[in-house]
Formats: C-alpha cells, structure tokens, sequence
C-alpha cells in the first residue's frame, strides 16, 4: 500500500474528545530514533534517517532487555530446552506478524506511535484500551526493575560484607528494602522527574552493552562450570503438556518490542513494509539467538532448580558474575525513568483528552501535575516492590500484557484495516456498476434491458458522478 493512502477512521471528531489534546503524548519511540514531524507530505519522501540495518539494530536493542535474566526459568517452566526452543520458535511467526502489520496499519492510517495507529484504526475504545495497557505495562515493569535492583545489590553486598548467603544480613543498612529505598530516592527519583529525558541514547548503549556480557558470562559459565557446582537433574520433558504454556509470559516478555516498533519504522530512510518485514525478521532471529543461548545454558547450568532471576543462582563471590550484576543494576537504573516517562506520557494524553483542555491552555499546570505524577508513580512502584520481592509474579502479569501488545491489538487492526478496504472497495463499485434499485430494468429473452427514459437518467447521473459523486447523494 502507498504511504499517500487516507487515514482510516481517523476523524477525530466523531471521538467527541479534544483535538489538541495530548498532543503532547508522543511516547514510547525508541532511544535511538529521530522522527520527522508527521504530517501529509513527508510520508514515503524517505526523510527518515535510518538505514535498514541500523533499523535492524534498533529493534533487537528494544528487544533485548531485563526479560533476558528470566529465560533460563521459563525453559524449566516449559520443560527441558527442546519445549523451550519450540515455544519460542511457534511463538516467532506471530511475533514477526505482528510487527509487520502494524508497520502496514502505520502507513495506511498516517500515524506514527503505537497507540496512535490503534486510536486511527481501531476508533476510541480500543485506543483507550491500548493506552491503559501500555500505562499498567510501564508500571509492572518498572517494579520488575526495582525489584532486580534489589536482588543484585543483595549478592553484591553479600560477597563485600563476606556473610554466609543463608544466615543473611544482620545490619540494618545491609537490609533489602533498605538498599533497594536509598538506591532508588538517591539515583532513580531525581532522574525521573525531568519533563524530558536527554539521556536515553546513553541507556541504549549501556543496555546493549549490559545483556550480551550477562549472556557471555552464562554461556561462558556452563561450558566451563565452576568445580564446586553440584551436578542437578535435567528435566528433558515438561510434567504436563499445559505446562509449556507457562513459559508465554516471559517470552512475550522477552520478545515484546512492538510498541516501540512504529516509529523505528517510521525513522527508515525507505518505510516500506517489505524492507521492514526483512528488518524484523532479522532482528527476532538475532533476539532468538541471544535468548535462547542465556536460556538454554542457564538452565542446563542449574537445572530445575535455577531461581527466576538466573544471575540469582550463581554464587555472590564470583567476579564475572558480579560485574555481570553492576551491568545490570546501570541498565535498570537508567531505564527506569525512560519506562516512567512512557507512562506518564499516555496518563498525560489521557487527562488532557479527558478534560478537552488543550496543552497550550494547560501548560501553567503541567509542572505541578507532572511532580504530583512522578512521585505518586515512584511511592507506588517502590512500595510494591519492597512487598512482592518474587519477581516471577510480576512478570507472570506483565507478560500477558505484553501478549496483547503482540497479538491482540495488532490483530485487531489488520481486521480494521482490512474492513476498511472491502468497504471502501464496494463504494467504488457502487459508483461503476448501475444498481438494480435504482434503475427501472426489465428482463429480456437475451439479457437485461434498460428502457430508454431510465437508460437516458442513468447516463445523465453518469456523466455528474464522474464530475462529483458526491452530486447524486
């Protein structure tokens, strides 16, 4: 389909909301992606300033992420590594199709975010839908964060302090919800609160850098084990066959990138949806790699018995693994706000969409709004996370959020989408065919036959409805 085409269901007036309204709210895009202002004319002009590859690169840096620490966990949750790998690989093909609809519903509806194209395709409900998700999404996943934080600075302090790991930590300030609290009111608050973040080029680098040296130590580690690891029992076959379906949510987790797809598309110097589809697929293959030699070689490495955060089973007075935790307490230290920003941004969107009032009307408030939004979010997400120390449960939940992000709302608006063409295919049918309810027929031994009054009104219609169809309404 040509980037010119119309927007489908894009009227924003029949919403009854503002038009201006979270305007603002242009979230969720990639770290590494400039876009260029959307608008008519600079669709399929190749102003964007990504190459194929470097598109290609962007999608496996949204991809790859904290999720990576949970895969060893859900290849025993899914039964041995053949189950695991494929789940993965079944899980693949919706995974790709998805990201390459909703490239295609992009063009065809002129927008440019992920909630904007279901907002365009699908109409209000389902846009509100999609924001809510992506706000409780966020959410989830920033008290998946904090609770990392604290299960690394655990071992961390563990190896400083030289305490046996099971008697635990008998200071006050060696205590989890202590460490976890100063960690995040002295570095993640004050990152958060900004109106915009300046740094997320930085995050980017740092979270490439961060998973491929988790994933080296645990491949590294199992072809050469440690002496005084315990040999474990390998399950190579699940208990029951629903209990493969237990490892989904972390892999939705894992492989969840599509809401940041749209605008990475978005940024190509050649948005075309079959270049994308070769990016994307390139991408999850690259993203299948990396996740299944941390999942397979972690759980071969510990078995049934290896914890939900895998960096968790290893002992707290190992060096690589160690500096494999700093990595990963910078990479969640510095996508913490990034995620926060993304929720704030759609609860933005939201509250002015809401209220009708424009951001120019609204922006003498926003700073007030923006603190009592940040901090109420931060309270929140540290108060769970102190109280739910088992990550696995949250995942469990964001998970299936994620699942909607990749199968639901994209399904959802190929189905819109493709309505809208069959509709829009019958109304040119309508305007070339003459239609038996409007002309006055008779049927004849070799055919249809049109009497000459009614055969002359026709034409006359004809001739107005190429000039304006919209005369013989």
């Amino acid at each position: 389909m040509a980037q010119g085409t119309g927007s489908i269901n894009s009227d924003y007036k029949d919403w009854e909301w503002s038009d201006d309204a979270g305007e603002r709210a242009r979230l969720l895009q990639s770290p590494s992606v400039e876009t260029v202002p959307k608008n008519s004319e600079s669709q399929g002009n190749g102003l964007g300033t990504t190459s194929a590859l470097g598109a290609v690169f962007i999608v496996v840096n949204a991809a790859l992420g904290a999720g990576l620490l949970n895969f060893p966990a859900a290849f025993s949750m899914a039964g041995g590594v053949a189950a695991g790998i494929a789940l993965q690989m079944c899980m693949l093909i919706f995974i790709i199709g998805g990201l390459v609809i909703l490239a295609y519903c992009s063009q065809a509806s002129n927008e440019r975010t992920y909630q904007e194209v279901v907002w365009a395709v699908c109409g209000k409900v389902p846009g509100v839908l999609c924001e809510v998700a992506i706000a409780v999404y966020t959410f989830g996943t920033c008290i998946a964060f904090l609770i990392i934080i604290g299960d690394q600075e655990d071992k961390i302090i563990a190896a400083l302090v030289k305490e046996p790991e099971e008697v635990g930590s008998s200071c006050w300030y060696t205590d989890r919800k202590f460490t976890i609290s100063i960690t995040a009111f002295l570095l993640i608050l004050p990152l958060s609160i900004p109106k915009e973040i300046g740094f997320q080029k930085y995050a980017s680098s740092l979270s490439v850098i961060g998973t491929w040296y988790v994933t080296a130590v645990i491949i590294i580690k199992y072809i050469w084990p440690d002496k005084e690891l315990v040999p474990v029992e390998i399950p190579t076959s699940p208990s029951t066959w629903t209990a493969v379906f237990n490892a989904m949510p972390t892999i939705c987790f894992g492989f969840q990138c599509h809401v940041s797809s749209v605008p990475v598309f978005n940024s190509m110097k050649q948005p075309e949806v079959k270049t994308w589809g070769a990016v994307v697929t390139a991408a999850m293959v690259i993203a299948l790699f990396v996740y299944t030699g941390t999942g397979a070689c972690g759980f071969l490495t510990f078995g049934a018995g290896v914890e939900q955060d895998v960096l968790m089973s290893y002992p707290s007075n190992d060096i690589p693994v160690a500096l494999a935790r700093a990595f990963i307490i910078l990479c969640v230290l510095t996508s913490y706000p990034i995620l926060h920003f993304c929720g704030r941004a759609v609860l933005e969107g939201l509250w002015l969409r809401y209220t009708g009032v424009t951001v120019e009307e609204d922006v003498v408030r926003e700073r007030r709004r923006r603190l009592l939004q940040t901090i109420s979010w931060f309270l929140l997400t540290l108060l769970l996370a102190l109280f739910i120390p088992d990550i696995g449960k949250v995942i469990s939940v964001i998970g299936g959020l994620a699942a909607c992000f990749i199968f639901v709302f994209p399904g959802l608006c190929l189905i819109q989408a493709k309505l809208s063409e069959i509709q829009e295919t019958k109304a040119i049918s309508w305007w070339a065919q003459p239609d038996s309810s409007r002309l006055d027929c008779t049927d004849a031994a070799e055919g249809m036959e049109i009497s000459s009054r009614t055969k002359g009104k026709w034409e006359e219609n004809m001739l107005v409805c190429w000039e304006d169809p919209r005369e013989l309404l």
